[in-house]
């Protein structure tokens, strides 16, 4: 076990250093020069010229990548100045009199636009994005499992038909369109009805009582993102559950006068949630990526409505960033959602 779980970590490490490569080079081939983008169009030389060496970018390319790893690195060498004013970290030892090695937070460097730490400006973003993915992640859960259920029971009538086909509907229709569609529908003609609206975060800002919980906010875009895995759910429970239906424990259970109910939830649903649960944990993780256009289309304040705003004023750390910390959560999860199959099922930390 020991072994499985070092070896995915290692994964981690090199899918996560492989993005880093990625991203970094693709951002530094772009045009525009970082100094007037951080400064301005309008600063003056010996400014630009202070700028670059703080980015490092009077340096070889080779050399830019080598320090962004430094940064990135939760143990890394600084020097003090730069730990006492930009990092969040602990010094372990002194390396010469003017640098020191530290276990740090990883450092995204600063937003060109509002000169803030854009480990601060993601941290404030994520818990916005996490919890968008976990409302539409119970959503998908909770109705396609019932939909999955209802469906295999009613096997060739019009229910099974109409939950096959909206499925394959919610499989096919991108979340932007569905989005665009729900908030105008729900959120603007029908709003009077719902009381719903476009957009809104998770927190209204009142300028008596400050930050207010308004979940209500919650309920388009969450309906959104969960439809395509809702859609999936909803088919994977049919599979399952009419190949569960028809096996010989499940007859046995019939003939000793079991409850119908009894024998669906008790006997036959936990065998069918193994697939299920797979693709619950696997779509988690895509949801967190998924989540950017439609935290957009509806105003939702997370990292993906950041990484588009910052995009669209060429603010490249933040955009980074962004995809560093995606990426890591990303595999995280993935990480995670192994090891519990592995613990679940030893045989799979053998292989």
């Amino acid at each position: 076990m020991l072994k499985f779980v070092l070896r995915k970590l290692l994964y981690g490490v090199l899918v996560l250093l492989g993005v880093v490569m990625v991203i970094f080079f693709l951002f530094n081939v772009l045009p525009g020069d970082p100094a007037k983008l951080t400064l301005g169009q309008r600063a003056d030389v010996a400014s630009l010229e202070n700028v670059r060496k703080e980015l490092h970018l009077d340096q070889p390319l080779p050399v830019q990548f080598l320090l962004y790893l430094n940064d990135l690195s939760p143990v890394a060498v600084h020097e003090k100045d730069f730990i006492a004013t930009n990092l969040h970290a602990i010094q372990l030892f002194s390396v010469g009199e003017q640098s020191a090695f530290v276990i740090k937070t990883p450092y995204l460097r600063r937003s060109y636009q509002g000169k803030k730490d854009v480990w601060e400006i993601l941290m404030e973003a994520l818990p916005g994005t996490l919890v968008l993915a976990l409302a539409a992640m119970i959503f998908a859960t909770v109705v396609g499992i019932g939909l999955g259920i209802l469906s295999a029971v009613k096997q060739n009538t019009w229910m099974d038909t109409s939950a096959v086909f909206a499925s394959v509907v919610g499989i096919s229709a991108p979340s932007f369109f569905t989005g665009i569609v729900l908030a105008y529908l729900f959120g603007y003609v029908l709003t009077g009805y719902t009381g719903l609206h476009m957009t809104g975060s998770l927190f209204d800002i009142d300028p008596f009582h400050g930050r207010i919980l308004n979940l209500k906010n919650l309920i388009l875009p969450a309906i959104t993102l969960g439809i395509r895995p809702l859609a999936i759910i909803v088919q994977l429970t049919r599979g399952a559950m009419l190949d569960v239906l028809t096996q010989d424990y499940i007859r046995t259970a019939q003939a000793k006068g079991l409850k119908r109910n009894v024998v669906l939830f008790r006997h036959a649903l936990r065998n069918a949630l193994n697939p299920v649960i797979t693709a619950i944990t696997g779509w988690f993780a895509e949801l967190l990526a998924g989540a950017f256009f439609v935290e957009y289309i509806f105003g939702w304040k997370g990292i993906g409505k950041v990484t588009v705003d910052a995009l669209e004023k060429f603010d490249f750390p933040v955009v980074m960033g962004a995809v560093l910390v995606t990426a890591a959560v990303f595999v995280l999860i993935n990480m995670l959602a192994d090891i519990i199959y592995s613990i679940i099922d030893p045989r799979i930390a053998i292989k």
